[in-house]
């Protein structure tokens, strides 16, 4: 018999840094390009620290409200500038996606 395993997030609300990072970089709309060369605009929703890496929640400005928000990974540069990069990692994605409905709808 082989037992369930419940995969626990590794980032905890506790552990959250809030930062302006990305909009003291940018403001509050952020120009994005993807990879057919697409732009599209978005607010930056809220921003965060958490277990040594950087995530931005931005808001799709061309969406509706109801719009699902996207998290992206925060990359500092080695010239000092910031990347925003998709999160590829499924696991990383489903914690900083957990942690961040902790945080925006506590129980």
């Amino acid at each position: 018999m082989t037992e369930a395993r419940t995969i626990m997030t590794e980032y905890r609300a506790d552990q959250v840094v809030w930062t302006t990072r990305v909009m003291d970089a940018f403001g509050e709309i952020v120009e994005l390009q993807d990879e057919t060369g697409k732009v599209s605009y978005y607010s930056v929703e809220k921003e965060f620290d958490v277990a040594g890496n950087s995530y931005a929640v931005l808001r799709n400005d061309e969406g509706r409200d109801e719009d699902e928000p996207e998290l992206l990974k925060i990359v500092v540069l080695p010239d000092g500038g910031l990347e925003l990069v998709t999160i590829d990692d499924d696991e990383e994605w489903e914690n900083v996606a957990e942690l961040y409905d902790e945080l925006t709808f506590p129980e």
